[in-house]
């Protein structure tokens, strides 16, 4: 099946996107070059252990914080419900990745840019990613830094005085380093091993927290006293859930490293990889949150690892554990990013595909994230924040509103009823949740002092 990737073709556009290029470079050539479609060899547990990486982070630790401020009921709803309506709207993507027979549509603009037309399409879904994207990686630089200094505190106590602001430049200088690895493929080794760090440090949180049995005094109410907080605190748990789905940001970039054929079309090596994905999602996300929830009630923190003091050395280890898984997701979540600026650089600015535009690009998107992080280090009020304005969209109701224009379903079907079902609840989160997140953001910068 001939990979031809670009939009162009499809929509009708007469001028050939090699025009955009420098006269030396075509297209086929930058394709081979960019990190998405650099390599067409993964296997379907490449997708597995990606998928893994990209959504078992930053959300798992803050889930069992999303149940003190919903409740039992509610909070296990909250959680079915978001599980149930992602997977099927992962499956929704993973089936229009080849929407067009003989094409490829690599990337989620590319998806876009297929069911709304090619500026409509673009300017949709690009500024989404790139904020879904950009949110994670901000997020994970504040987790890995909260991760490695409460790691370095267990063992030595020396350590406490250091500045949170230090370790997020510990973990930039990491990023700058693995930034430089030329394409999706190329990361396999470092996001297996992040995908198993987040199954181990998961496992820990879920056996220490029952082991250590109920808090004294904690109770399983919501959190908060008055009405006004206890429904911010349900604003922003809603967005804290959703954050915890994020892969769809990337699902299309993943599947684009993946052989196809008339036979074999990539979405079914894919699926296979996103089923097994999702099981050890529903085992990490339901076990780390109820646990949690039930070691502490009300007096849990936004990062269940903070909560967790016994035993020391399993605590210490199950925080580094974290340092290094979310030091494979800040990639999985940076290669889209990388992909877009390269982009950009050779067709508008028309520099020459090599190492320079790779190490200028990349080294400069870690320094901006790493900024963010230093100045906003608020872990709970980041997550509903982010979670509600662009999760929402990219994971529950985007790909549906694709499904709909493309396979028109008929009114009432299966597939008509549920897309429905996932648009008007991701509207739903997508307007509450930042208002809950950013109010929790207001509250701690309160007491919070820049640079510390």
């Amino acid at each position: 099946m001939p990979e031809l990737n670009r939009l162009e073709k499809d929509t009708g556009n007469k001028e050939s996107s090699s025009s955009y290029l420098p006269k030396h470079v075509n297209e086929t050539y930058l394709e081979k070059w960019l990190p998405v479609t650099a390599s067409r060899e993964a296997k379907w547990y490449y997708s597995a252990f990606h998928n893994v990486t990209a959504m078992v982070g930053a959300g798992v630790l803050g889930l069992p914080f999303a149940m003190s401020q919903l409740g039992w009921v509610p909070g296990i709803i909250a959680l079915s419900i978001s599980w149930t309506v992602t997977l099927y709207t992962l499956w929704q993507m993973v089936e229009l990745h080849e929407d067009i027979p003989g094409k490829r549509l690599d990337r989620y603009h590319e998806l876009g840019q297929h069911a709304f037309g090619p500026r409509l399409g673009f300017w949709i879904v690009m500024p989404q990613q790139v904020i879904v994207q950009a949110a994670s990686n901000i997020v994970y630089m504040v987790t890995g830094a909260i991760s490695l200094k409460k790691f370095f505190e267990i063992v030595s106590l020396k350590v406490g005085s250091i500045r949170k602001t230090y370790f997020i430049l510990i973990f930039a200088f990491v990023q700058l380093i693995l930034s430089q690895s030329p394409n999706f493929n190329s990361l396999k080794s470092v996001s297996l091993l992040a995908a198993v760090m987040s199954f181990s440090y998961s496992a820990i949180a879920f056996i220490t927290s029952i082991l250590k049995g109920r808090h004294p005094g904690s109770h399983y109410g919501v959190r908060s006293s008055t009405s006004a907080d206890i429904t911010f605190d349900v604003f922003s748990a809603l967005g804290t859930v959703a954050f915890a789905y994020a892969g769809h940001s990337v699902v299309l970039e993943i599947q684009a490293t993946m052989p196809t054929s008339e036979e074999n079309p990539s979405k079914i090596p894919m699926w296979r990889g996103v089923l097994v994905a999702y099981a050890i999602v529903a085992v990490c996300y339901f076990s780390v949150a109820l646990s949690g929830y039930w070691a502490f009630g009300n007096f849990v923190e936004d990062d269940i690892l903070l909560s967790l003091e016994r035993p020391p050395w399993l605590i210490a280890m199950a925080n580094f554990m974290v340092f290094l898984h979310v030091v494979g997701s800040y990639q999985v979540f940076a290669m889209p990013l990388f992909d877009m600026i390269e982009t950009l650089l050779v067709k508008k600015l028309k520099f020459t595909p090599g190492l320079p535009i790779r190490l200028v690009g990349r080294s400069s998107y870690v320094a901006f994230t790493a900024l963010i992080a230093v100045c906003i280090p608020f872990f709970g009020g980041l997550l509903g924040f982010f979670g509600g304005l662009v999760f929402a969209p990219n994971s529950y109701f985007l790909p549906c509103i694709i499904w709909l224009v493309l396979r028109k379903p008929k009114p009432f079907s299966f597939h008509w009823t549920l897309s429905w079902f996932a648009i008007i609840s991701g509207m739903l989160l997508m307007i509450l949740a930042p208002i809950g997140g950013l109010r929790k953001i207001i509250l701690d910068a309160k007491t919070f002092k820049f640079f510390s």
